[in-house]
């Protein structure tokens, strides 16, 4: 059986595409992926001929991912699967008569015996973790396979169904890889407690999993044998969860890899000692969640059960080591206010921040986050009507909405240049700024950027030329650019459906993690 995947390009590499092209792979089928914009789009589907045609689905992007199928359905002849959280937590999705199923939770078992029935012509309508419309035009959904237990039998993820059809992707030398699955932390606006609870209703001693150090640098080597690669993007929510791991990780990758990385950390987790271990592992910059200097909504609406000391301390250790400091924050909350936003960029400065992320906040379905807003009376967009675009739009109808989509594009500008924030206040309820704000966040973001990549390249000991920041900064913006322009060069529909897809934002021209 032939699989095609077929996804927008972003600005990261996608993992679940490999993850799951290893188990396809691994059981005797075949699979390719297809990112758009891309002008030969149609005729690579049409040579290929897929059987099946997989998506991954997020909340503010599905009805656009919806149009493509349809649209693809009217010309090709296929079996469609729609995976990732929407289906997962709104599997009415699954109803379009163009989707045939859907995934729910982890995918990788389900696909493989989807293709295995589809081949022997059997019937797959029993599968665990699927979805789909029977005759009548209700939904039926299968009951869940355990969650994986031992993420190393999966293997290695297959890089090649990615890069072979993106060679942005290939060539860029920051390769992104994942030690774990779940997360312990509470947090209401994120996937992971919503996933845990209301999907499997598992602990969270079973829910979060580790691969093993072995396991880890064996994936390494394996990159550095096929592809470029100089840097790791560590993607794991909390990089420092488990103390025996980190010292095992700190003494081996030095001396087996040696390749400089960035991690995300939890302050409330994280001692000196976890520093050191990262420090001397070759970690130069490392992330830490803000989110909100509030201490009532950091603790009581976001569940993160951190303190400002905590996040304070934390920050501290960072910059005592010579490690550049990231930090995840978030605006607009149900029952905020823009002083409360102010003071969180204040905590940014009192903290040194160096690289500071920002988004607006999206209370998506499921999340108990959604339901805390809606419990406090403030009125949340339907999900249909999310944007694609999580650092665009507010959806919860909060005082101040604008100022606050306003004050998200100067977020890191001000963080890094403070004495700009009497002029900000000053802009901040006017829908005039709005695109200038954008243009200037969108460079500002690919600047912090490009300050990273000297601090990458200076960890290696290169210079000349390509350390030049000037260089590696427009170099960076043309090629977004480039990648725009596709769209165009490609003709009306790949076009048309590029900026449904949502191409056409501040993410393909800026760095988001």
């Amino acid at each position: 059986m032939k699989v095609l995947h077929v996804s927008r390009v972003l600005p990261q590499e996608m993992l679940g595409p490999m993850v799951l092209s290893r188990q396809v792979t691994d059981a005797g089928h075949e699979m390719r992926a297809v990112f758009l914009p891309d002008a030969r789009w149609l005729h690579k589907i049409a040579e290929y001929a897929p059987d099946v045609v997989t998506f991954s689905v997020m909340s503010g992007s599905h009805k656009q991912i919806l149009s493509v199928n349809r649209y693809l359905k009217s010309r090709f002849d296929f079996f469609s699967i729609m995976g990732g959280p929407h289906p997962t937590f709104v599997p009415d999705y699954g109803t379009d008569p163009a989707v045939d199923a859907i995934c729910i939770g982890e995918g990788e078992g389900a696909l493989v015996d989807l293709l295995n029935a589809l081949e022997a012509g059997e019937d797959w309508r029993g599968i665990e973790n699927l979805a789909y419309t029977d005759e009548s035009g209700e939904l039926v959904r299968n009951p869940l396979r355990p969650l994986v237990r031992d993420l190393d039998a999966l293997g290695f993820p297959d890089r090649s169904v990615v890069y072979d059809a993106q060679r942005l992707y290939r060539n860029n030398p920051r390769k992104v890889i994942l030690t774990m699955r779940g997360c312990p932390m509470q947090c209401s606006f994120c996937f992971h407690h919503a996933w845990r609870k209301k999907v499997y209703d598992e602990r969270v001693s079973s829910y979060v999993r580790k691969r093993s150090v072995d396991h880890v640098i064996e994936e390494v080597r394996r990159i550095r044998a096929a592809y470029p690669l100089t840097f790791v993007h560590f993607l794991d929510d909390i990089f420092n969860i488990a103390q025996k791991w980190l010292r095992e990780f700190a003494e081996r990758w030095p001396r087996e890899v040696g390749l400089p990385f960035d991690a995300i950390l939890m302050a409330n987790m994280t001692s000196e000692e976890h520093i050191k271990l990262i420090k001397q592992a070759g970690c130069v910059y490392a992330r830490i969640a803000f989110e909100t200097a509030n201490d009532h909504m950091r603790n009581t609406i976001y569940r993160k059960n951190t303190t400002r000391d905590q996040l304070r301390q934390a920050a501290a250790w960072i910059k005592a080591h010579g490690i550049r400091l990231g930090s995840l924050n978030m605006l607009g909350g149900p029952g905020g206010t823009l002083e409360d936003e102010f003071e969180t960029i204040e905590l940014n400065v009192e903290c040194g921040v160096d690289h500071p992320l920002c988004s607006i906040v999206q209370p998506y379905p499921e999340y108990e986050l959604n339901d805390i807003t809606r419990e406090m009376g403030y009125a949340v967009d339907h999900y249909d009507d999310f944007p694609a675009q999580f650092n665009r739009e507010a959806t919860i109808q909060v005082e101040d909405k604008g100022a606050i989509e306003n004050l998200h594009k100067w977020f890191p500008i001000l963080v890094r240049n403070p004495r700009l924030i009497p002029l900000a206040k000053k802009t901040l309820h006017s829908r005039l700024w709005s695109r200038p704000l954008l243009a200037a966040y969108a460079l500002y973001s690919e600047w912090l950027v490009t300050e990273q990549n000297m601090l990458y390249r200076r960890a290696q000991g290169i210079g000349g030329l390509s350390a030049w920041a000037p260089l590696d900064f427009t170099t960076r913006v043309a090629s977004k650019v480039a990648v725009r322009a596709v769209g165009t060069l490609g003709g009306t529909v790949v076009q048309r459906l590029s900026t449904r897809l949502g191409m056409n934002d501040e993410r393909v021209t800026a760095h988001m993690d």
